[in-house]
């Protein structure tokens, strides 16, 4: 018979609350993931999934019954959950290391600090056949668990990582890609340029928009021609018409 933990001061079960927070998960290469469908998206995926969490009304997805489970009560969940109506299931997955991302279609995200904004990107890049997604400073961490939640499972479908974008810039230029960078000023409407072979687009902050040095870097500034009187549009909304106008 297993043993139901009954206390949020258990010390696994602290540990576990630790993976809030991106210092823990950085030291131990960790992070949790909630919900059957992301769980059943990790273990189908090439990253390692460690353990099983599950609350006394929740289930264990049948494809995760190999793997070790820690059972708990419905009120040590909700001190692990980050949803305010669990759904009883959670795991522990090792952060994949990857390496640098090649292709012929990538992105880069400069300073996008909003989770759902970078987690509908991420989704939106895997669904338009991008090769990867890479994150500049001041984005959000990539296993926050809003943007892990925004991606559908997507962040297990395609290479994501954190890197320097100026030398990510320069690196893909010396590969071959052609750089855009997203613009409001002496920008093109991207309707009136020829996709290139192979493409790394960088989108920007949400208030600040792509940083001077990586513009200057760029081999195109794009726009999307705004038609009513809406000042800009928001950064996931660009993504989606720009990622899927670069794989037409």
């Amino acid at each position: 018979m297993n043993i139901v933990i009954t206390s949020a001061k258990n010390e696994k079960i602290k540990a576990l609350k630790k993976l809030h927070q991106r210092k823990y998960r950085k030291q131990t290469n960790t992070f949790l993931i909630e919900g059957d469908h992301l769980i059943e998206e990790a273990l189908v995926s090439d990253w390692l999934t460690l353990e099983i969490i599950v609350s006394e009304e929740g289930t264990v997805p049948e494809i995760a019954k190999h793997l070790p489970v820690t059972e708990v009560t419905r009120q040590v969940f909700k001190e692990l959950s980050f949803t305010a109506s669990p759904q009883g299931v959670m795991a522990v997955v090792e952060i994949k290391t990857e390496e640098a991302i090649d292709g012929e279609f990538i992105v880069l995200l400069d300073a996008v600090q909003d989770p759902g904004n970078t987690g509908t990107i991420i989704r939106t890049a895997d669904a338009a056949g991008a090769d990867g997604v890479i994150l500049g400073s001041g984005c959000v961490d990539l296993y926050n668990d809003k943007v892990i939640r925004s991606t559908q499972g997507s962040i297990f479908h395609l290479p994501v990582l954190h890197a320097d974008l100026d030398e990510e810039a320069d690196r893909l230029k010396k590969a071959g890609y052609t750089v855009w960078a997203t613009a409001l000023e002496k920008a093109e409407n991207y309707k009136n340029l020829t996709v290139p072979q192979k493409t790394a687009v960088i989108l920007g902050n949400e208030g600040a928009g792509v940083k001077d040095s990586l513009l200057e870097k760029a081999d195109e500034r794009v726009t999307i021609p705004i038609f009513g009187k809406a000042e800009s549009l928001n950064v996931s909304i660009a993504a989606g018409i720009l990622l899927y106008y670069l794989n037409n």
